[in-house]
């Protein structure tokens, strides 16, 4: 790949979420200190909510990472929660590290359960249920997530739950027969794309992180025209950034151009059709003339009205 040429350790725009490349926008900052705040409150139930490629599960995984720092915490984490009531409280049950014969039926599996939450309490020891993806939820998950809220003392829950979830979460807790779990929720946070002028420091630090120490890469222009394509949703930005650096090292240069970005644009089919009026641009930045560009576009928006 292009780590050696660029002088980097590691690639820097890569898509999993590794919390050493969490970058503290004001936004996604301000989820954080949201979901640490409530949590040291004792609230019962948070939500943070974004659209695909915002970062959720990036702020997952750097809550998960903080609260490990924190010994009066215990975590619980349910990446894929498309499941039963069953298997849900099954999840949780590994996740504490409580040990069961398979065979169990509901009702022990609550008891031990809630045994393992009052012993936990006990020790000055909170448990936090963190449960990413959570619009994929089946409404009698959601119910099942609610009542072992339930579980408290006289002053305290004995459980803590922060649902992360696309937009559709929001809808889910609209219908009438989860309003209980709905009331619960006393803190929540939306996360927006990165606004345009935080790209530039987004990109500067993802090379940090990996190591870069050379020449500015993505000078200012580019990096609004990468916004613009992106729409400033990190996933977006991290794949044609990640393109771009492909498309220069292919052509031996370390300054990447529109060119570059053009081209990786052209090659992502996941870019917005409301970024279309871009894309006319790109095919000028590919070689062609400005008068077939021009004629281009016109043809374009003629079959592709904006």
């Amino acid at each position: 790949m292009y780590e050696q040429f660029f002088g980097l350790s590691e690639q820097p725009f890569r898509l999993t979420p590794d919390t050493s490349f969490f970058y503290s926008s004001a936004n996604h900052q301000e989820a954080l200190n949201t979901l640490l705040v409530a949590l040291d409150m004792g609230e019962g139930f948070i939500k943070v909510t974004g659209e695909v490629g915002t970062g959720k599960t990036l702020l997952c995984r750097k809550l998960l990472n903080e609260l490990a720092q924190k010994p009066e915490y215990i975590t619980a984490y349910i990446p894929n929660p498309a499941i039963t009531p069953t298997a849900l409280k099954y999840s949780l049950a590994d996740e504490l590290g409580i040990e069961y014969p398979r065979n169990i039926g509901q009702h022990r599996i609550m008891q031990l359960i809630n045994d393992q939450l009052i012993e936990s309490r006990a020790a000055g020891k909170n448990i936090v249920l963190v449960i990413d993806e959570a619009q994929a939820l089946p409404e009698d998950c959601l119910e099942a997530v609610r009542l072992l809220t339930n579980l408290e003392t006289e002053k305290s829950k004995l459980l803590q739950v922060v649902l992360l979830g696309q937009p559709e979460l929001d809808d889910n807790l609209e219908k009438p027969s989860v309003r209980q779990l709905k009331q619960r929720i006393t803190f929540t946070h939306r996360l927006f794309p990165l606004q345009l002028n935080t790209i530039n420091g987004y990109l500067s630090y993802r090379l940090s992180v990996a190591g870069y120490t050379g020449p500015e890469l993505f000078n200012e222009k580019i990096s609004r025209q990468l916004y613009r394509f992106s729409g400033g949703v990190p996933r977006l930005v991290n794949v044609l950034a990640h393109k771009c650096l492909l498309v220069a090292y292919g052509e031996g240069t370390s300054k990447i151009t529109r060119k570059h970005l053009a081209k990786a644009v052209k090659d992502t089919e996941s870019i917005n059709d409301s970024n279309r009026f871009w894309k006319i641009f790109s095919f000028a930045l590919l070689g062609m003339s400005a008068s077939t560009a021009a004629m281009a576009g016109i043809y374009f928006l003629m079959d592709n009205p904006l």
